[in-house]
């Protein structure tokens, strides 16, 4: 048994306000399918204009760059192939995410709070 839990933050490509709700929604299904190839857990998900949040709890198999690595490249893919206005009036090339991001182990916090703070969120409509 584990219990390892990682808080992720990806922000949009120049850190452009381009997230809108059927675009987290979007997000929050393809995140979902990548985690569970690598048989993890899309604990909670959420996320404002220009960034957002995911708690995953993970296997201590699944090294975290590489499923970072999977989550921005698949979901990157898939929402600029879905050809969304806002994304491609204020993106171009072939990137949505910046480069960086934040990965945080969640082992000294309570999940519940980490998971209260994502669900705070203020999601655009």
């Amino acid at each position: 048994m584990f219990l390892m839990h990682v808080h992720l933050v990806f922000v949009a490509k120049y850190r452009r306000k381009v997230f809108t709700k059927p675009i987290l929604d979007d997000l929050e299904t393809i995140f979902s399918k990548v985690c569970n190839d690598f048989e993890s857990e899309l604990v909670e998900f959420d996320g404002e204009h220009d960034h957002v949040h995911l708690l995953v709890h993970y296997p201590p198999k699944v090294s975290v760059s590489k499923l970072v690595n999977s989550l921005k490249g698949a979901s990157s893919q898939r929402i600029r192939k879905r050809g969304y206005p806002s994304v491609q009036q204020a993106l171009w090339g072939g990137s949505l995410w910046s480069r960086s991001y934040f990965a945080g182990s969640c082992g000294g916090a309570p999940i519940d709070v980490i998971k209260k703070y994502i669900e705070e969120q203020n999601t655009p409509n």
